[in-house]
């Protein structure tokens, strides 16, 4: 029986070569899209929540952060500033009054947009000295790395540690009682005579 690893297979050997494989190129490649991103350009935190908010429409804080795979508390800032800026703002939701939602302002929907033109511009460069099978190849794994991104898949609980093993308690010293001589406790002085 070979490594059914790889694709549809059970990870095995070549299963882990292919994740470090694939890790890799998506890290190294999100390094670059970073290093091309304009330095006026949005963080990417501020990219994606606007990014959510354009294809998800109004959601409370805490639905953004779990589709952004954060805790609200980390994009706290972010909403901040980006309410600021004019670029979200907060509504009441139609379903529960006593809720808020963000939502993307006209102005946030054309910063998201022009600020993703500026940084798809060098990826349009890069693309273009690639065949059109290998584009078509990239494209159908942007998808796949969506659909990864977007899975609910999770890692299987690590096993219980087994407890230390204890060697057998050794017995007890034990010292035998203090007697006057040798008391840790100093004498009381001599009393004074008359």
């Amino acid at each position: 029986m070979g490594d059914t690893g790889g694709v549809g297979g059970t990870p095995g050997a070549a299963g882990g070569r292919e994740s470090a494989e694939i890790r890799q190129g998506v890290v190294r490649l999100a390094r670059r899209l970073s290093a091309e991103r304009p330095a006026e350009g949005l963080s990417l935190n501020k990219s994606s929540v606007l990014a959510h908010l354009r294809r998800g429409g109004p959601m409370s804080a805490g639905a953004l952060a779990a589709a952004d795979h954060q805790q609200p508390q980390s994009l706290t800032r972010v909403f901040a500033e980006l309410e600021r800026d004019g670029l979200i703002s907060r509504a009441r939701d139609e379903h529960d009054g006593r809720q808020r939602v963000l939502e993307l302002t006209e102005t946030g929907r054309d910063a998201l947009a022009e600020d993703m033109a500026r940084r798809d511009a060098w990826l349009d460069v890069a693309l273009a000295d690639l065949t059109e099978t290998e584009r078509q190849v990239l494209l159908l794994a942007a998808r796949l790395f969506r659909r990864l991104a977007d899975s609910p898949a999770e890692l299987p609980a690590p096993a219980p540690r087994p407890a230390p093993r204890s060697s057998p308690s050794p017995a007890p010293r034990s010292s035998p009682p203090p007697t006057p001589r040798s008391s840790p406790w100093p004498s009381p002085p001599p009393s004074p005579s008359p």
